[in-house]
């Protein structure tokens, strides 16, 4: 794969993110004065017709959601506080906005005039079409139809509600924590994670800082031997931001409220009405099931690990106090090393950044028939980002751009994700709008002695995100509203599961792994043993995800106010059957999905699971996961459509028929 610059991007197809926060505070108040003349113009409207009325709108969302994307970027990524800042206070003004649009009577008249005609509505192509009915429905959802007195209060939930989660969010980002250690309370974690580590000199003993990070904590607490270094540090990351619990109780509260104003009993019923699974009931039999048949799995893994560290103590003629939450990744470790003899940091010398992106990135080019070129010196939002152009693999067609940025750092958005800068569309003079998506993560830091090494979680990981990446490169839709990953909540994950696929098979393995030191790829015998143990592995991921889509479902799927800390605890000992040796901690205060989209869909992880365990199953590993046709139908029914479609239309056209779950349960060693 060719990664040299070949030529520098044309600076009208990428935005400028070196924006003051004077500079966003403008646009921002540019963004809701132009929209605010679109919306009055369309209730102007005495002939309402889809050109007048809704296509006036499309275009306008088409067209500002570059800029509101671009805040949102800057929000989370932004290396300068005051630009969060402003972007975060430009977020709210822009949300409060939209807020007032969608609940003016006086445009849903003219939208109602429009869906209620037969006539114009049979004239119109299908995106068309189904846009009017989605923006139709959304002012439903903002209360038009309900009484006024109603409807205003339905605007002060919405406004508090934004404005909760943009502080929750803040809050995370910008509230780290740290704990202080001697080398020898750190003893088990390898020579680099300590190379250009900030340290402190207390009480004459040089101690390292270990922050709160996920890619210093999950290192420290898979091979820190110090239980207690892992027991402090695990305290000290599940208990940040704790003026979050307060925030999200109240958050839950004003979607009870809404729900109800809308008349549905809870937030869950509201949100999954116009969703894959439709009703809490289906999501909640599903998770059960799960529960139930991963539960027992994982009781008999815990009485192993229990075991296991019990014998541990006795040998080092020590007492086992009992086995905790800070011990289940450290012993999770041990154990994989006892049976697979198979350690993750030898696992890790294979896989150096420099090697795995190119050869991820020339996986996804030659699936789905793209070429992929590095830009020279591109305009990024921190030096560390780097820049990519994507284009047709065989003709002189451009398909639009992607970012990475991978690394760690103050203030910067925690996790890992897929950020949309620019959506696609086809703008009013029949041009096309390219995409621009940003992959971001905290992977760990090169150190002065080696380079980023993606454990194998990490090269999964990776290929996971750039998948919702390629869904929004590789989308073809006329607006914005449908483009790449704006399809069901439920069906979201699916592309991005399915190509997690890759990271287990053997050919792949041997393409993107290349030793840090002699260049050679993975022996055959580590490949077997990531292979064989993929299922055993893959049991703690899966419980994590079944207890957060439960806890999901008890604050949102309640009638009544529901103690969101008391119940995430009290349901974390009840499925995990462990707990925190009695001390106090609210992790459900860092749980950034229940205000980022996940309300009442956490669930989607494991639905979407079942379609892209059928889509791998069906046609990539029958037909070759280096099949071109296949990759070029994957790119055509899947990716292409983005939301512009139903997704069960394109699961069946890609398929061939329904999507069932027989897959999805071989996949995963489970009895249906």
């Amino acid at each position: 794969m060719t990664v040299t610059p070949v030529f520098t991007s044309p600076k009208d197809r990428i935005p400028d993110f070196n924006l003051s926060p004077g500079e966003i505070k403008k646009k921002a108040e540019m963004l809701i004065s132009e929209t605010t003349q679109i919306f009055d113009m369309v209730a102007a409207q005495t002939n309402p017709t889809f050109g007048c009325v809704v296509a006036p709108i499309a275009i306008d969302r088409s067209e500002s959601s570059a800029l509101r994307c671009i805040i949102d970027l800057l929000k989370n990524l932004s290396p300068s506080k005051d630009v969060r800042d402003a972007c975060s206070a430009a977020a709210t003004a822009i949300s409060k906005h939209f807020t007032e649009m969608y609940m003016r009577e006086d445009v849903y008249n003219a939208i109602r005039a429009v869906t209620d005609n037969k006539e114009e509505m049979d004239k119109l192509e299908y995106e068309d079409k189904r846009f009017a009915e989605k923006l139709e429905h959304k002012f439903y959802a903002y209360g038009l139809g309900l009484s006024r007195d109603k409807r205003k209060r339905l605007g002060e939930i919405l406004n508090r509600e934004e404005e909760l989660k943009i502080e929750f969010s803040s809050n995370i980002n910008e509230k780290s924590a740290k704990e202080l250690f001697t080398r020898e309370e750190l003893k088990g974690l390898p020579d680099d994670y300590f190379d250009g580590r900030k340290t402190e000199q207390v009480d004459g003993l040089l101690r390292y800082a270990i922050t709160s990070n996920t890619s210093d904590y999950c290192l420290l607490m898979r091979l820190a031997k110090n239980p207690e270094t892992r027991k402090r540090m695990c305290l000290t990351f599940n208990n940040r931001c704790p003026e979050n619990i307060s925030l999200l109780q109240k958050i839950t509260m004003l979607r009870l409220e809404r729900a109800k104003l809308l008349g549905k009993n809870t937030h869950a019923e509201d949100v999954l009405e116009d969703l894959m699974a439709k009703t809490p009931m289906a999501v909640l039999a599903m998770l059960n099931n799960l529960k139930d048949k991963i539960g027992q799995a994982w009781i008999e893994r815990l009485n192993e690990l229990t075991n296991i560290k019990k014998k541990d103590m006795e040998a080092a003629g020590k007492q086992d106090a009992g086995f905790f939450a800070w011990d289940i990744s450290y012993y999770e470790n041990i154990r994989n090393k006892r049976i697979y003899k198979i350690n993750t940091e030898d696992v890790k010398q294979y896989f150096p950044v420099e090697h795995v992106i190119p050869a991820i990135l020339n996986i996804y080019q030659k699936m789905l028939g793209l070429r992929i070129v590095k830009v020279d010196s591109p305009s990024v939002w921190h030096p560390g980002v780097k820049l990519y152009e994507v284009w047709e693999a065989n003709e002189d067609k451009f398909v639009g751009h992607f970012y990475l940025d991978l690394y760690p750092r103050e203030g910067k958005y925690s996790g890992a994700a897929m950020f949309t800068i620019r959506s696609g569309f086809t703008k009013a003079d029949g041009s096309r709008e390219y995409p621009i998506a940003s992959m971001v993560a905290n992977f760990p830091k090169p150190t002065p002695s080696n380079p980023t090494l993606f454990s194998h979680g990490n090269v999964r990981t990776f290929m996971h995100e750039m998948g919702h990446v390629f869904h929004d490169l590789c989308a073809v839709t006329k607006w914005s509203r449908f483009h790449g990953t704006s399809t069901e909540w439920d069906f979201v994950e699916a592309p991005s599961q399915m190509l997690e696929n890759w990271c287990w098979q053997p050919s792949v393995l041997r393409q993107i792994s290349s030793h840090h030191k002699t260049g050679e790829p993975l022996p055959d015998r580590i490949i077997e043993t990531i292979i064989k143990c993929k299922n055993d592995n893959s049991l703690l991921g899966d419980l994590n995800t079944v207890f957060y889509s439960l806890f999901d479902m008890a604050i949102h799927n309640s009638t009544d106010e529901v103690d969101v800390n008391k119940t995430y605890n009290e349901m974390k000992k009840e499925i995990y059957h462990s707990n925190y040796g009695g001390a106090s901690v609210c992790p459900v205060a860092r749980l950034g999905h229940m205000v980022g989209g996940y309300d009442a869909c956490y669930y989607s992880y494991l639905w979407s699971r079942v379609y892209s365990a059928d889509m791998f199953a069906t046609r990539f590993l029958k037909e070759g996961i280096d099949n071109v046709q296949t990759g070029m139908d994957y790119r055509r029914e899947i990716l292409q459509p983005g939301g512009s479609r139903d997704a069960m239309v394109s699961l069946e056209r890609f398929l061939g028929r329904k999507p069932n779950s027989d897959a999805f349960f071989k996949q995963r060693g489970i009895d249906k």
